[in-house]
């Protein structure tokens, strides 16, 4: 297996977009390739968020997207890991670890004071895979939400 991990350019918006689309899909959204790439498209031109695509054999096989916000506390950068996506028949070959890695390495390099992310509470491949990367689980605070339609 050839695996390469690299950061997104606008050059592969086609394969990120197929990656994005089938990622939504996995969380039960109904497939829309065509707005998945709009909105990866405006990603790239606002410069909001930092992609990495892993390629296996020079075919798209996974991808994350951090987007940046900041700790008050530290004065420190944060990234968010919002999405992180193997396409199935390249699961269990260590394309997600290698992802999760260059993710690490990112935010050493940008001098960030941490990752986070979330996953559904019943996603427990996802949640071992965390676990086992090094990610705990913090359980000292209490997270909300509001949907705003």
């Amino acid at each position: 297996m050839n695996l390469s991990i690299s950061q997104a350019t606008k050059l592969q918006i086609d394969d990120v977009a197929c990656l994005f689309d089938r990622y939504r899909v996995f969380y039960g959204q109904e497939s829309n390739y065509d707005a998945g790439k709009h909105f990866i498209k405006e990603r790239f031109n606002k410069q909001d968020s930092v992609i990495f695509l892993a390629t296996k054999d020079n075919q798209p096989a996974g991808y994350t997207q951090l987007f940046p916000s900041f700790s008050s506390v530290s004065m420190k950068r944060v990234w968010i890991l919002n999405d992180l996506f193997v396409i199935p028949e390249a699961r269990n070959q260590g394309i997600a670890k290698a992802l999760l890695n260059e993710v690490k390495n990112y935010a050493i390099l940008t001098k960030a004071v941490r990752i986070i992310l979330a996953t559904e509470v019943t996603n427990t491949v996802a949640k071992n895979l965390y676990e086992t990367t090094g990610y705990c689980k913090l359980d000292q605070f209490d997270y909300y939400t509001i949907s705003i339609d």
